[in-house]
């Protein structure tokens, strides 16, 4: 028998959740072959069985907690399909009926055969719990150790944890974090859902509340007149996909104009590394994404040395392997300047957080026909969007940032001489 750990994930992964079961107890598996999705702080990762043989015990069920090094399931090497429960119950029940004949007192009743599955022993420093009350322990905040079972065989259940939470909800003074986490778990009198963040969204708003802690975070706003960029689209638009084979959108514009603004204002392409700062010398831009799992930023490498074709097939690829969750840690990892386009989702004006350690970030909106005031001043209805930059005071002063925002603006308004340098 053979236990299936977590593996090593990546440098700065070391625990998940247990997001879904791609086998079950029986299954035959061989080595190499996927059986569990893992979701992390970043990606989900598959992990892969490190032997050949038959699944006999899943010990960690989905919605688990997990770190690496931990046992998740048990695979007998030399078992085949359909055999190994009934091999390995049958020891069980024989040490069972020893222990009854053996002993004076009446016989143990046998637990139900729906418990069964409940019942699986799931070790942990010494404790054997069923799956569920492991997980309702948790939900109570409940010691497993200190719950003395009700079960012959020592198993703690659900009704177990249950009946220790009553004798521990006994009136005592509380801590200020008891306080705290008991408002967290208010109660309503109308009908509310409880649903758990996802470790993903977890980690999202850790990050985005330390940001806004550690970073002097500033935003500044300008305009940009977009008439030129959708003339140009018009014009290039069906040429480009027959050459290319991708539509010519607007982030390659965007991601060109970033990267010619960063090139004239350097540290808005830098980070804090202690007491030094890290100007870098390339240009990989974060594009932000938006799933049904959270916020994620792919980094569209070299940005500088893409045309706009390189840069709207990278923006694709990636945006693909967001909504079906193959992004891996190199796709996400090292971006020294991000882009997030809102007005995808209609917003008008917002105020971008940085991706740490990022010192700048630029918001897209949406693009609004507004009447504007021409240098002749004569009233046009021209194509406008808001944009905005945040930036992180500590390096970048306001002066610098606005040049910044103002020289993206021109190269968009301007877009020819982008569309002759990519």
């Amino acid at each position: 028998m053979s236990e299936i750990k977590i593996p090593e994930l990546a440098e700065s992964i070391t625990e998940g959740t247990i997001a879904e079961w791609l086998v079950k107890e029986g299954d035959k598996v061989e080595k190499g072959d996927p059986i569990v999705e893992l979701e992390t702080d970043k990606v989900n990762v598959e992990v892969n069985s490190d032997y050949s043989g038959v699944i006999t015990e899943i010990i960690r069920v989905e919605g688990e907690d997990v770190e690496v090094g931990d046992v998740i399931a048990k695979i007998d090497e030399n078992a085949e399909t359909g055999s190994t429960t009934q091999a390995e119950s049958k020891p069980a029940e024989d040490k069972e009926e020893k222990v009854d004949q053996q002993s004076e007192s009446p016989k143990q009743e046998q637990p139900k055969q729906e418990d069964t599955e409940e019942q699986r022993e799931t070790g942990v420093a010494g404790v054997i719990a069923s799956p569920a009350a492991r997980k309702r322990a948790r939900e109570l905040n409940i010691d497993l150790s200190k719950i003395s079972p009700r079960d012959p065989l020592g198993r703690i259940r659900p009704e177990d944890v249950e009946e220790a939470a009553k004798s521990v909800d006994k009136p005592q003074k509380k801590s200020v974090k008891q306080e705290e986490k008991s408002s967290e778990k208010t109660e309503f009198s109308k009908p509310v859902e409880r649903v758990k963040m996802s470790r993903r969204r977890q980690t999202i708003a850790k990050r985005l509340v330390e940001v806004q802690h550690e970073a002097a975070m500033l935003t500044t706003f300008n305009e940009v007149d977009l008439t030129n960029v959708m003339k140009l689209r018009s014009e290039r638009k069906e040429k480009f996909i027959e050459k290319h084979g991708v539509k010519l959108g607007f982030m390659s514009f965007f991601t060109k104009a970033v990267v010619g603004a960063l090139k004239d204002f350097p540290l808005l392409n830098a980070e804090i590394q202690g007491n030094e700062l890290i100007i870098k010398k390339f240009y990989d831009i974060g594009i932000a994404v938006s799933t049904d799992d959270g916020l994620v930023v792919p980094v569209v490498r070299d940005a500088e040395r893409l045309d706009f074709a390189g840069i709207e097939k990278e923006i694709k690829s990636l945006s693909l392997k967001a909504r079906d969750k193959k992004l891996e840690m190199s796709d996400l990892q090292g971006g020294t300047f991000t882009i997030t386009n809102g007005g995808t989702f209609g917003s008008m004006l917002s105020t971008p957080i940085l991706n740490a350690p990022q010192v700048g970030i630029l918001g897209m909106h949406n693009i609004q026909k507004r009447a504007v005031v021409m240098p002749d001043d004569s009233i046009e209805v021209r194509p406008m969007m808001y944009l905005a930059l945040s930036y992180d005071h500590r390096i970048v002063d306001g002066k610098e940032a606005v040049q910044f925002l103002v020289r993206v603006k021109q190269l968009l308004e301007d877009p020819y001489d982008l569309l002759l340098e990519g």
